[in-house]
Protein backbone atom coordinates (compact mmCIF):
# COMPACT_ATOMS: atom_id res chain seq x y z
CA UNK A 1 0.00 0.00 0.00
CA UNK A 2 1.45 3.38 -0.83
CA UNK A 3 1.69 6.28 1.74
CA UNK A 4 -0.01 8.95 0.83
CA UNK A 5 2.15 12.17 0.74
CA UNK A 6 0.57 15.72 0.89
CA UNK A 7 3.18 18.39 0.31
CA UNK A 8 3.35 22.20 0.36
CA UNK A 9 5.42 24.07 -2.06
CA UNK A 10 5.37 27.37 -0.83
CA UNK A 11 7.21 28.88 -3.91
CA UNK A 12 8.82 32.18 -3.70
CA UNK A 13 7.43 33.15 -0.64
CA UNK A 14 8.06 33.88 3.25
CA UNK A 15 10.87 34.90 4.93
CA UNK A 16 12.83 33.08 7.59
CA UNK A 17 11.22 34.21 10.27
CA UNK A 18 7.52 34.34 8.52
CA UNK A 19 8.33 30.80 7.75
CA UNK A 20 8.94 29.58 11.47
CA UNK A 21 5.96 31.37 11.98
CA UNK A 22 3.77 29.46 9.54
CA UNK A 23 5.49 25.94 10.83
CA UNK A 24 4.95 26.31 14.44
CA UNK A 25 1.22 26.92 13.35
CA UNK A 26 1.37 23.86 11.11
CA UNK A 27 2.67 22.00 14.30
CA UNK A 28 0.34 23.05 16.32
CA UNK A 29 -2.93 22.28 14.08
CA UNK A 30 -1.58 18.69 13.46
CA UNK A 31 1.10 17.60 15.96
CA UNK A 32 -2.27 16.36 17.78
CA UNK A 33 -3.33 14.03 15.14
CA UNK A 34 0.51 13.13 14.31
CA UNK A 35 0.17 9.59 15.47
CA UNK A 36 -2.78 8.73 13.54
CA UNK A 37 -1.80 10.85 9.98
CA UNK A 38 1.47 9.44 10.24
CA UNK A 39 0.18 5.51 9.94
CA UNK A 40 -0.87 6.20 6.58
CA UNK A 41 0.68 9.70 4.64
CA UNK A 42 3.55 11.72 5.15
CA UNK A 43 3.61 15.48 4.93
CA UNK A 44 6.03 17.66 3.45
CA UNK A 45 7.07 21.57 3.44
CA UNK A 46 9.03 23.06 0.55
CA UNK A 47 9.99 26.66 1.75
CA UNK A 48 12.39 29.04 -0.53
CA UNK A 49 16.17 28.37 -0.40
CA UNK A 50 16.56 31.09 2.01
CA UNK A 51 14.12 29.48 4.40
CA UNK A 52 15.41 26.08 4.49
CA UNK A 53 17.99 26.62 7.51
CA UNK A 54 14.92 28.28 9.54
CA UNK A 55 12.44 25.92 8.85
CA UNK A 56 14.75 22.80 9.37
CA UNK A 57 15.03 24.06 12.70
CA UNK A 58 11.52 24.70 13.52
CA UNK A 59 10.71 20.61 11.78
CA UNK A 60 12.83 19.05 14.28
CA UNK A 61 11.49 16.35 16.42
CA UNK A 62 8.31 16.72 14.08
CA UNK A 63 6.56 13.80 11.39
CA UNK A 64 7.09 17.03 8.45
CA UNK A 65 10.01 16.25 6.01
CA UNK A 66 12.24 19.19 4.44
CA UNK A 67 12.21 19.25 0.75
CA UNK A 68 13.97 22.24 -1.43
CA UNK A 69 12.21 23.56 -4.58
CA UNK A 70 15.33 23.56 -6.50
CA UNK A 71 18.93 22.71 -6.64
CA UNK A 72 22.04 22.28 -9.37
CA UNK A 73 23.37 18.88 -10.63
CA UNK A 74 26.87 19.89 -10.45
CA UNK A 75 28.24 19.58 -6.49
CA UNK A 76 29.66 22.83 -6.54
CA UNK A 77 31.46 24.97 -8.85
CA UNK A 78 31.39 28.78 -10.73
CA UNK A 79 27.80 28.82 -10.64
CA UNK A 80 26.78 31.84 -9.28
CA UNK A 81 23.26 31.78 -7.47
CA UNK A 82 22.58 27.84 -7.37
CA UNK A 83 22.46 25.51 -4.88
CA UNK A 84 23.83 22.06 -4.91
CA UNK A 85 22.71 18.46 -3.23
CA UNK A 86 25.64 18.47 -0.92
CA UNK A 87 24.47 22.02 0.63
CA UNK A 88 20.79 20.96 0.85
CA UNK A 89 21.30 17.95 2.49
CA UNK A 90 23.72 19.35 5.18
CA UNK A 91 20.66 21.70 6.01
CA UNK A 92 18.80 18.24 6.59
CA UNK A 93 16.84 18.52 3.13
CA UNK A 94 15.18 14.89 1.99
CA UNK A 95 13.24 15.71 -0.74
CA UNK A 96 13.80 18.45 -3.64
CA UNK A 97 11.42 19.32 -6.29
CA UNK A 98 12.63 19.30 -9.82
CA UNK A 99 11.27 19.74 -13.38
CA UNK A 100 8.07 22.21 -11.89
CA UNK A 101 6.20 24.20 -14.69
CA UNK A 102 7.38 27.25 -13.45
CA UNK A 103 11.05 26.32 -13.77
CA UNK A 104 10.12 24.62 -17.65
CA UNK A 105 8.47 27.67 -18.75
CA UNK A 106 9.77 30.66 -17.04
CA UNK A 107 13.04 29.63 -16.82
CA UNK A 108 13.84 27.62 -19.57
CA UNK A 109 14.46 24.41 -17.97
CA UNK A 110 14.18 21.51 -20.95
CA UNK A 111 13.88 17.99 -20.59
CA UNK A 112 17.88 17.01 -20.45
CA UNK A 113 18.33 19.52 -17.69
CA UNK A 114 15.80 18.18 -15.62
CA UNK A 115 17.30 14.41 -16.30
CA UNK A 116 20.70 15.69 -14.68
CA UNK A 117 19.07 17.09 -11.65
CA UNK A 118 17.26 14.18 -11.17
CA UNK A 119 20.32 11.86 -11.47
CA UNK A 120 22.63 13.93 -8.99
CA UNK A 121 19.53 14.24 -6.34
CA UNK A 122 19.44 10.41 -6.38
CA UNK A 123 23.50 10.23 -6.55
CA UNK A 124 23.04 11.80 -3.28
CA UNK A 125 20.14 9.89 -1.82
CA UNK A 126 17.74 13.26 -2.05
CA UNK A 127 14.44 11.84 -2.99
CA UNK A 128 13.21 13.80 -6.22
CA UNK A 129 9.74 15.05 -6.81
CA UNK A 130 9.98 14.95 -10.77
CA UNK A 131 6.96 17.11 -12.15
CA UNK A 132 5.31 17.41 -15.62
CA UNK A 133 1.89 18.67 -16.87
CA UNK A 134 0.90 19.91 -20.05
CA UNK A 135 0.08 23.19 -20.70
CA UNK A 136 -3.69 24.80 -22.21
CA UNK A 137 -2.37 24.71 -25.44
CA UNK A 138 -1.24 21.15 -25.68
CA UNK A 139 -4.37 19.61 -23.34
CA UNK A 140 -7.09 21.26 -25.63
CA UNK A 141 -4.75 19.72 -28.86
CA UNK A 142 -5.08 16.04 -27.13
CA UNK A 143 -1.21 15.91 -26.19
CA UNK A 144 -1.17 15.11 -22.71
CA UNK A 145 -0.63 11.67 -22.52
CA UNK A 146 2.20 12.21 -24.95
CA UNK A 147 3.32 15.33 -23.05
CA UNK A 148 3.54 13.80 -19.60
CA UNK A 149 5.24 10.69 -20.79
CA UNK A 150 8.03 12.49 -22.63
CA UNK A 151 8.53 13.99 -19.55
CA UNK A 152 8.58 11.26 -17.29
CA UNK A 153 10.32 9.04 -19.33
CA UNK A 154 12.87 11.47 -20.41
CA UNK A 155 13.06 12.80 -16.40
CA UNK A 156 13.65 9.29 -15.20
CA UNK A 157 16.72 8.26 -17.47
CA UNK A 158 19.58 6.75 -16.48
CA UNK A 159 18.49 5.66 -13.29
CA UNK A 160 17.76 2.20 -12.07
CA UNK A 161 14.66 0.40 -11.12
CA UNK A 162 15.29 0.99 -7.48
CA UNK A 163 16.45 4.64 -7.46
CA UNK A 164 13.12 4.76 -9.28
CA UNK A 165 10.78 3.45 -7.25
CA UNK A 166 11.96 5.84 -4.56
CA UNK A 167 11.16 8.35 -6.57
CA UNK A 168 8.14 10.78 -6.73
CA UNK A 169 6.21 11.87 -9.41
CA UNK A 170 4.14 15.40 -9.37
CA UNK A 171 1.43 15.54 -12.26
CA UNK A 172 0.62 19.32 -12.48
CA UNK A 173 -1.37 20.39 -15.66
CA UNK A 174 0.20 23.95 -16.52
CA UNK A 175 -3.56 25.29 -17.02
CA UNK A 176 -4.62 24.03 -13.70
CA UNK A 177 -1.47 25.77 -11.62
CA UNK A 178 -2.23 29.29 -9.74
CA UNK A 179 -5.87 29.73 -12.54
CA UNK A 180 -8.61 27.72 -9.52
CA UNK A 181 -9.42 25.65 -12.42
CA UNK A 182 -8.48 22.11 -11.48
CA UNK A 183 -8.90 18.58 -13.31
CA UNK A 184 -11.61 16.49 -12.13
CA UNK A 185 -10.49 13.41 -10.22
CA UNK A 186 -11.69 11.51 -13.80
CA UNK A 187 -8.82 13.89 -15.78
CA UNK A 188 -6.38 13.13 -12.96
CA UNK A 189 -6.23 9.66 -12.66
CA UNK A 190 -6.26 8.87 -16.81
CA UNK A 191 -3.06 11.56 -16.70
CA UNK A 192 -1.98 9.41 -13.45
CA UNK A 193 -2.69 6.21 -14.29
CA UNK A 194 -0.33 6.39 -17.75
CA UNK A 195 2.24 7.76 -16.19
CA UNK A 196 2.29 4.46 -13.81
CA UNK A 197 2.18 2.67 -16.94
CA UNK A 198 4.76 4.30 -18.47
CA UNK A 199 7.16 3.94 -15.34
CA UNK A 200 5.97 0.24 -15.37
CA UNK A 201 7.24 -0.07 -19.22
CA UNK A 202 10.23 1.10 -18.23
CA UNK A 203 11.41 -0.37 -14.76
CA UNK A 204 9.15 -3.18 -14.33
CA UNK A 205 5.60 -3.80 -12.54
CA UNK A 206 7.31 -3.53 -8.79
CA UNK A 207 9.00 -0.25 -9.64
CA UNK A 208 5.28 0.89 -10.79
CA UNK A 209 3.70 -0.54 -8.58
CA UNK A 210 5.50 1.41 -5.44
CA UNK A 211 6.24 4.84 -7.23
CA UNK A 212 3.86 7.63 -5.68
CA UNK A 213 2.11 9.90 -8.16
CA UNK A 214 0.85 13.04 -6.46
CA UNK A 215 -1.12 15.67 -8.45
CA UNK A 216 -0.36 19.45 -8.49
CA UNK A 217 -2.59 22.26 -9.33
CA UNK A 218 -5.31 24.20 -7.64
CA UNK A 219 -5.61 21.89 -4.62
CA UNK A 220 -7.89 23.36 -1.88
CA UNK A 221 -9.39 22.20 1.55
CA UNK A 222 -12.08 21.80 -0.78
CA UNK A 223 -11.26 19.78 -4.05
CA UNK A 224 -8.59 17.48 -2.43
CA UNK A 225 -10.48 14.34 -0.74
CA UNK A 226 -12.08 14.08 -3.99
CA UNK A 227 -9.01 14.05 -5.83
CA UNK A 228 -7.23 11.60 -2.92
CA UNK A 229 -10.26 8.89 -4.17
CA UNK A 230 -9.22 8.68 -7.59
CA UNK A 231 -7.12 5.89 -9.22
CA UNK A 232 -3.61 5.84 -8.81
CA UNK A 233 -3.77 9.50 -7.08
CA UNK A 234 -0.84 8.89 -4.23
CA UNK A 235 -1.44 12.51 -2.70
CA UNK A 236 -0.96 16.54 -3.60
CA UNK A 237 1.49 18.87 -4.39
CA UNK A 238 0.14 22.00 -2.67
CA UNK A 239 0.95 25.66 -4.09
CA UNK A 240 -1.23 28.68 -2.68
CA UNK A 241 -3.36 26.25 0.21
CA UNK A 242 -0.17 25.43 1.86
CA UNK A 243 0.74 29.11 3.00
CA UNK A 244 -1.98 28.71 5.59
CA UNK A 245 -1.40 26.68 8.31
CA UNK A 246 -5.26 26.13 8.79
CA UNK A 247 -5.83 25.77 4.52
CA UNK A 248 -2.45 22.80 4.55
CA UNK A 249 -4.08 21.05 7.81
CA UNK A 250 -7.25 20.52 6.31
CA UNK A 251 -5.99 19.11 3.67
CA UNK A 252 -2.89 16.81 5.10
CA UNK A 253 -6.84 15.54 7.45
CA UNK A 254 -8.63 15.17 4.12
CA UNK A 255 -9.86 11.67 3.51
CA UNK A 256 -10.66 10.18 0.04
CA UNK A 257 -13.81 10.46 -0.92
Amino acid sequence: MRRKMLAGNWKMNLTPNEARHLIRALRAELDSAAAALGRDRDVLVAPAAVALAAAAQELAGSNIALAAQNMHYEDKGAFTGEVSAPMLKALGVTHVILGHSERRHLFGEDDELINRKVRAAVRHRLIPILCVGETQAEHDGGHTTTVILRQTQNGLAGIDGREAARAIVAYEPVWAIGTGRTATPAQASLAHGAIREAIGDAFGPECAAAVRILYGGSVTPENVEGLLGGRDIDGALVGGASLKADSFARIVRARAS
